[in-house]
C-alpha cells in the first residue's frame, strides 16, 4: 500500500512539473508576443500620426499656397522640417531651426527612417510635395518615448503576473491530478476487489463439483449417479447465473444497456412476482393488496428482473411477511418492496447497491447469493431513467426498497 502511494505521488509530482513547464513556456511565449505586438502597434500609431501631419503640410504646398510656417505642439516630442531636393531646409519647427536637414530624401511618395537627434531616436516620416518646379520633402519626426514607457510597464506587469499565474496553474494541476489519481486508485482497488470476489464466488461451485467427482471416481460402486448429476447441475446453474450477472454488469460499465422503449404494465409484473413468492415452500406471506395500475416505458424482461431481484431479496430477509405496493403519483410510478426482517442499517445504505456487498456476512453463500442482485437492480433502473433507494418499512419495520420510474400513458 505504501509503495502504491509513493508511485501515485511520484506520478502526481511529475505531472505537475510537466504541466507547470508547459504552462510556463506558453506564458513566456505569449508574454513576448504581447510585448512585441504592443510595441509594433504603438509604433504604428506614432508613425500614422506623423504621416498624417506631414501629409497635411504637403497638401498645403501642393495646393499652391507656398511653404507654410510649421510648428509643433510639443517640441520635446515632435519636429517638422521641409527640405528641397538639395537637402536645404526651407522651413522647420523651432526646435530644429538652423540645423541641417535630418535626411536627404527624394521627394515623392513617403518613407520612414529612425534618425537620432540630440541622442534621442525619432521615428521620421517623409512625404513628398511640389511647389512649382521645386521638389520638396516634408519630414515629421516623433519620439517613441511613450511606446517604450508603455511596453516597459507591460513587461514589468508580466514579470509580476506570470510567476503568479504559473503558481496558480501548478496548484490547479496538483489538485486536479490528485483527484484523478485518487479516482484511478479507487478504480484499481475496486477492480482488484471485483476479481477477488469473482474468484471466490466461482471457487465454491467448482470445489463442490470437483469434490463430488473425486468421491465418485474413488468409490464408483457407491456413487449415486442421479445425486451426482443433480449436484453438478445445481452448481452449473449457479455458475451460469453468476456469469450472466457479471456480463450484464460489464455491459452496464460500458453504457451498453439500452432497453427498448415499449409500454410495460409494471403492475402485471408485480402480481406475477407475488404469485411466484406465494408458491415457495416455507416462504413468507405476501401482501399485494396495494398494487394499482402503473405503466412505464422500457423492456419487459429487464423490468421483470428488477421486480424479481427485489422480491427475492425481501423474501430472503423477511421473518414472515413481504408487502408489495405500486402506484402512480405526479407522472412517476413508484414501487415499494417491504419486509419485516432486520432492515438495512443506515451505515450500510450507501453501499447496499455495490457489487458483491453482503451486509450480513454470517449468512451462508448458498442462501445469500453472490451479492449482485441489488447492484443489477440499480443498473437496470438507471438504464430506464429511474432511481432506487432503501429505507425503513414504516409498517413492517424491516427494509423498504423504493423504485421510481417515469410513467407513460
Amino acid at each position: 500500500m505504501a509503495g502504491e502511494q509513493r508511485r501515485l505521488r511520484t506520478v502526481r509530482i511529475r505531472a505537475t512539473v510537466i504541466a507547470a513547464l508547459a504552462v510556463g513556456l506558453a506564458l513566456v511565449a505569449g508574454g513576448a508576443v504581447l510585448v512585441i505586438g504592443l510595441r509594433v502597434e504603438l509604433s504604428n500609431d506614432v508613425r500614422d500620426a506623423a504621416r498624417t501631419r506631414a501629409g497635411e503640410v504637403a497638401r498645403v504646398i501642393e495646393a499652391g499656397r507656398g511653404v507654410p510656417e510649421v510648428s509643433v505642439t510639443d517640441p520635446d516630442e515632435e519636429f517638422l522640417q521641409v527640405v528641397d531636393q538639395h537637402g536645404v531646409v526651407v522651413a522647420a519647427s523651432s526646435n530644429v531651426e538652423g540645423r541641417p536637414a535630418l535626411a536627404r530624401l527624394r521627394s515623392g511618395g513617403s518613407t520612414e527612417v529612425d534618425t537620432p537627434i540630440d541622442e534621442d531616436p525619432f521615428l521620421v516620416v517623409a512625404v513628398g510635395a511640389r511647389d512649382g518646379d521645386r521638389r520638396l520633402t516634408v519630414l515629421d519626426g516623433r519620439t517613441p518615448a511613450g511606446v517604450a514607457e508603455a511596453t516597459s510597464t507591460v513587461t514589468q506587469l508580466l514579470f509580476i503576473g506570470l510567476p503568479v499565474l504559473l503558481v496558480l496553474a501548478a496548484a490547479a494541476t496538483w489538485v486536479a491530478v490528485g483527484r484523478t489519481l485518487r479516482r484511478v486508485a479507487r478504480a484499481e482497488a475496486a477492480q482488484r476487489r471485483f476479481v477477488s470476489d469473482v474468484s471466490h464466488e466461482l471457487r465454491s461451485p467448482v470445489a463442490t463439483v470437483r469434490q463430488h467427482a473425486e468421491v465418485a471416481l474413488a468409490h464408483p460402486g457407491r456413487a449415486n449417479a442421479g445425486a451426482l448429476a443433480g449436484t453438478v447441475l445445481d452448481e452449473a446453474v449457479r455458475m451460469q447465473r453468476l456469469v450472466d450477472d457479471l456480463l450484464l454488469l460489464a455491459r452496464a460499465d460500458e453504457d451498453a444497456i439500452r432497453p427498448p422503449r415499449r409500454p410495460v404494465d409494471l403492475d402485471d409484473l408485480v402480481f406475477e412476482e407475488a404469485r411466484r413468492l406465494r408458491e415457495r415452500q416455507d416462504g413468507p406471506r405476501v401482501d399485494s393488496g396495494r398494487v394499482s395500475a402503473g405503466r412505464v416505458l422500457g423492456d419487459e424482461d429487464t423490468l421483470r428482473r428488477v421486480v424479481r431481484n427485489l422480491g427475492e431479496n425481501a423474501a430472503r430477509h423477511a421473518r414472515s411477511q413481504v408487502a408489495l405496493t405500486l402506484g402512480e403519483v405526479g407522472g412517476t410510478v413508484r414501487l415499494d418492496v417491504d419486509d419485516d426482517g432486520p432492515g438495512v442499517p443506515e451505515g450500510g445504505r450507501a453501499r447496499i447497491f455495490d457489487r458483491f456487498v453482503r451486509l450480513d456476512e454470517a449468512r451462508a453463500r448458498g442462501e445469500g447469493g453472490a451479492g449482485l442482485g441489488l447492484a443489477i437492480v440499480a443498473e437496470l433502473v438507471a438504464a430506464h431513467g429511474g432511481t432506487v433507494t432503501v429505507g425503513t418499512a414504516p409498517e413492517l419495520g424491516g427494509a423498504r426498497f423504493t423504485v421510481r420510474l417515469p410513467a407513460t400513458h
